[in-house]
């Protein structure tokens, strides 16, 4: 590894590439997760939207799950069913279901997306490291991890939420992965996930930061629901997408993490020039 020291810009290739899990490399619409936090919260007789579960998707589970219950929707239902609203143990019930349900559901929904196999092939051919972060605990990943190996996909680092004192959009997970993957700085680094919360981590670590459309949790749809779509309606929500991860600050925005490689070779040449992910 060659020493760079911060007194200089740098102008070297992209070294490392950090991707979320679900909907971004596994799990076309990001499917699993979302499932589960509808049934959980059904348990208690409270009907949330599937809308409404995908709101906070990428950030660490338990925080996901708190956000759930302030929406004013989901407070209500609660008040109706509880006469009181949720706190904070209620959160830490609910937590404890998801944990359980995750663990049993997303080894189900490990299958990655069209292309990213390949795409990590091209990726290393070219001397780039895969990391990994997400929203998931360990204990969900040790399920995860292996079963997504046996169908070809296996980055080199797989950092989760409770590996770090905080998880998206705080850029610890980043940092971590720099660390596995002796990575530095971190404009040699990219960024690629299909929540807003992953825009955010990317840029709060410094790194290059690409959003998923097609695939991910934002549009929320199986490969087969995809394809099945009125083209023009389907194009009208993947701008509307697009122009979400746009006003996040995403650097570039992509229907599927297959479609990275001409990115990968752009920014190369913005490094080679001087231009940084953060200037101005």
């Amino acid at each position: 590894m060659d020493i760079f020291i911060r007194n200089k810009k740098y102008t070297g290739p992209v070294q490392s590439m950090i991707f979320d899990w679900a909907g971004t490399a596994v799990d076309h619409g990001c499917i699993g997760p979302a499932k589960v936090f509808v049934e959980v919260f059904a348990e208690k007789d409270v009907a949330v939207s599937i809308k409404d579960a995908r709101k906070f998707m990428g950030l660490a589970k338990k925080d996901h799950i708190r956000g759930m219950c302030e929406l004013p929707e989901v407070s209500r239902a609660w008040q109706a069913r509880f006469n009181r609203l949720p706190g904070e143990s209620d959160v830490d019930m609910l937590y404890e279901r998801t944990a359980v349900q995750m663990v049993d559901t997303i080894v189900h929904h490990s299958s990655p997306i069209d292309g990213v196999v390949e795409t990590m092939g091209e990726l290393r051919k070219m001397g780039i490291k895969i990391g990994s972060s997400t929203g998931y605990v360990r204990e969900m990943m040790d399920v995860l991890v292996p079963a997504a190996k046996e169908k070809g996909y296996h980055p080199d680092a797989v950092v989760c939420s409770s590996d770090v004192p905080s998880g998206r959009p705080y850029p610890w997970m980043c940092y971590a992965n720099a660390t596995l993957l002796e990575t530095f700085p971190m404009e040699a680094m990219v960024k690629v996930g299909d929540t807003i919360s992953d825009i955010e981590e990317g840029l709060n670590a410094g790194m290059w930061t690409v959003g998923i459309t097609r695939t991910g949790n934002e549009l929320g749809l199986t490969e087969n629901e995809v394809n099945a779509m009125d083209p023009d309606e389907l194009d009208l929500k993947l701008t509307e997408i697009k122009n979400r991860f746009r006003a996040a600050g995403a650097h570039y925005v992509l229907a599927r993490t297959a479609d990275i490689l001409p990115v990968i070779e752009e920014i190369n040449t913005k490094l080679k020039s001087g231009e940084l992910p953060f200037n101005g």
